[in-house]
C-alpha cells in the first residue's frame, strides 16, 4: 500500500464584524512542526497508519473581532508559503472555523480554500473540518473535496469531528475516487443560543444527520447554523451531503435543509430570558444556588470585545447586589490599564479605577470603581494577569487579555470558588458542560455588545435577503440541492 502524504494546515477565529475589537497575529497561537502534530492526538489511531503527516501551520484564537488586513496577510501568507515547499501531497487536512472576517473582505475562508486549491491542483483531495457555527459559501464548498462540521451545541464533539475529517480523507484516498457533494443554503439565521442540540428542535433536526450519514452511497453529512453576528452575504444556515450517489445526495441534502427551515419558528433561547436587571431580581430572590446568569452581549467566545461595561454598571447600582449578604461572582471584563493599577497597589489596598468600555464603548464607557483588591494571578496562560476587585459582595474578575470563564478551575486560580457563591454572572452564552452541571438556577441576559442575541437591532444590511428572523414573512424557499 502506497504510503500516503497528508498536509495539516488551518486558520480558525469566530469573528464579529459588529465588534469593535480587532484581531491581530498576537491573538494568534500558531503552531509549526511536531508542535502542530502533537495537537491531535488521533494520528495515532491504527487508522491514521501508513500515512505521513505533514504539518504546515495552524494559527487560532479566541473568537473576536474582525481579523486586520496585515494580521491576515501574515498569517495566510506563511500557510500558501509552506504549502508551495511541501513537496507532492495525496492530501490536505484543512481544519477551520469557518467564521473568520478579515476588515475589508469577505468570505475570506472561501477564498483562501481558492487560493489552496490553485496551488496544490485538481488531483489533491482537500478535507475541512469546521465549527456549525461557520459559513459554506458555494465557493468554500466547491473547492473543498470533503467538508463536515461538529454535530453538538455546546461543541462536545469538536475532536470527534477533526477526527472524522481527517479519516474520512485517508478513506477516500486508499479507496480513490472524488467524492460528490449536494449543497443547500438555508435562509436562516440564528445565534447559537438558540439553537442548542440539548434542545429540540435542534436535537432532532441534528440527530437526522447521523441517519443520513449511515445510508449507502454516503460519506459524510453535515448542517451549519452558520454565523450570526458577521454581516456578509455567505451568512446563513446551511447543509452538505457527500458521498458518491447523487440521487441519495441530492434528496438527503434538500431532507436535511427542509427540515431546518420548517423547525424556524420552533428555535428558542437555551435558557428563559430577560433584562439583566430582571434576572438579577429574580436570582436574588431564588432559593437556588449557585444561581447561574449569562452576560450574553459581550460573551468573548462568540466575538465579544470582552470589555463592555454595561453590565458592571448596572451591578454596582443595584443594592441587592452590592449592599447585602450575597455573594456575587462577575467573570469577565478585559482591561490591562485597570490590572496594572491594581498590581501595583497589591493585594488588601483599595483602589478607585475606570473599568472597562475602552475598545467596545458603544453601550457604556469606562465605570468609576472603588474596590478592595482581594486576588492576583499574574501568571494566567490566557489572561495574562486576572486580579479581582471587591464591591461589598461582589467580586469582579478583571484580566489584562481576554479570557472567557468555563471551567470551576478558572475561578479557583484566583481564590473564589462558584460552588459556595450566590450569584455566578458569566459574560458567555449557552452555559458551558461544567459550568452547566455546576448551576441549580440559570437565566441568560439580554444584554447589549458585540454579539448581542437580539440580532435586528444589530443592523445587518449585507447578508442576502429574504432571511428569517429579519423577514419573518418571507415566502418558503425552494430547498433545492446543487451538486458540487
Amino acid at each position: 500500500m502506497k504510503r500516503l502524504r497528508v498536509g495539516i494546515t488551518g486558520i480558525a477565529i469566530e469573528s464579529s464584524t459588529f465588534s469593535p475589537h480587532r484581531s491581530t497575529v498576537d491573538d494568534f497561537r500558531v503552531l509549526r512542526g511536531a508542535d502542530l502534530l502533537a495537537r491531535y492526538d488521533f494520528l495515532d489511531a491504527d487508522w491514521a497508519h501508513d500515512v505521513e503527516w505533514v504539518p504546515l501551520v495552524d494559527a487560532r484564537s479566541l473568537p473576536g473581532g474582525a481579523v486586520t488586513e496585515e494580521a491576515y496577510a501574515e498569517l495566510s501568507g506563511e500557510m500558501l508559503r509552506r504549502l508551495r515547499a511541501a513537496e507532492e501531497l495525496d492530501g490536505l487536512f484543512f481544519d477551520i472555523h469557518g467564521a473568520m472576517s478579515v476588515v475589508g473582505r469577505t468570505d475570506v475562508e472561501g477564498a483562501l480554500a481558492q487560493e489552496i486549491r490553485a496551488i496544490v491542483g485538481p488531483h489533491v483531495l482537500v478535507s475541512a473540518s469546521m465549527d456549525l457555527h461557520g459559513n459554506v459559501s458555494r465557493e468554500l464548498a466547491t473547492a473543498l473535496d470533503l467538508i463536515t462540521c461538529y454535530r453538538k451545541a455546546p461543541h462536545t464533539d469538536a475532536w470527534d469531528t477533526r477526527e472524522r475529517a481527517a479519516r474520512n480523507l485517508v478513506a477516500r484516498l486508499r479507496a480513490g475516487g472524488r467524492p460528490k457533494k449536494a449543497w443547500v443554503p438555508v435562509p436562516v439565521l440564528l445565534p447559537g443560543e438558540k439553537t442548542s442540540t440539548r434542545l429540540e428542535p435542534a436535537k432532532s433536526v441534528y440527530a437526522a444527520v447521523d441517519e443520513v450519514e449511515a445510508l449507502d452511497g454516503v460519506l459524510d453529512a453535515a448542517i451549519w447554523v452558520g454565523y450570526a453576528w458577521a454581516d456578509e452575504p455567505r451568512c446563513q444556515a446551511a447543509v452538505v451531503v457527500s458521498g458518491d450517489d447523487e440521487e441519495v445526495l441530492r434528496t438527503q441534502a434538500a431532507r436535511l435543509a427542509q427540515s431546518y427551515w420548517d423547525a424556524r419558528h420552533d428555535f428558542a433561547f437555551v435558557a428563559p430570558t430577560g433584562t439583566l436587571p430582571e434576572c438579577l431580581t429574580q436570582a436574588a430572590s431564588s432559593p437556588k444556588r449557585p444561581f447561574f446568569i449569562s452576560d450574553s452581549g459581550d460573551n468573548p467566545t462568540a466575538g465579544g470585545a470582552g470589555d463592555t461595561s454595561w453590565s458592571l454598571d448596572v451591578l454596582l447600582h443595584t443594592p441587592s447586589i452590592v449592599e447585602s449578604e450575597l455573594t456575587t461572582l462577575y467573570a469577565a471584563i478585559v482591561d490591562p490599564e485597570a490590572v496594572a493599577a491594581a498590581v501595583e497597589a497589591g493585594v488588601g489596598a483599595t483602589v478607585s479605577l475606570e473599568v472597562g468600555g475602552k475598545v467596545d464603548s458603544g453601550p457604556h464607557g469606562p465605570v468609576p470603581v472603588t474596590a478592595r483588591v482581594t486576588a492576583i494571578d499574574a501568571g494566567d496562560p490566557v489572561a495574562g494577569t486576572a486580579v479581582v476587585l471587591a464591591v461589598g459582595g461582589l467580586q469582579v474578575i478583571v484580566t489584562a487579555r481576554r479570557k472567557p470563564y468555563h471551567l470551576e478551575s478558572d475561578f479557583r486560580a484566583l481564590g473564589l470558588h462558584p460552588r459556595q457563591a450566590d450569584l455566578v454572572i458569566v459574560k458567555i452564552g449557552y452555559l458551558e458542560p461544567e459550568l452547566y452541571e455546576m448551576a441549580a438556577g440559570w437565566l441568560l441576559a439580554l444584554t447589549p455588545g458585540g454579539v448581542d442575541q437580539d440580532l435586528l437591532r444589530l443592523g445587518h444590511h449585507a447578508i442576502e435577503r429574504p432571511m428569517f428572523p429579519f423577514d419573518a414573512r418571507m415566502p418558503a424557499p425552494a430547498m433545492a440541492a446543487e451538486l458540487l
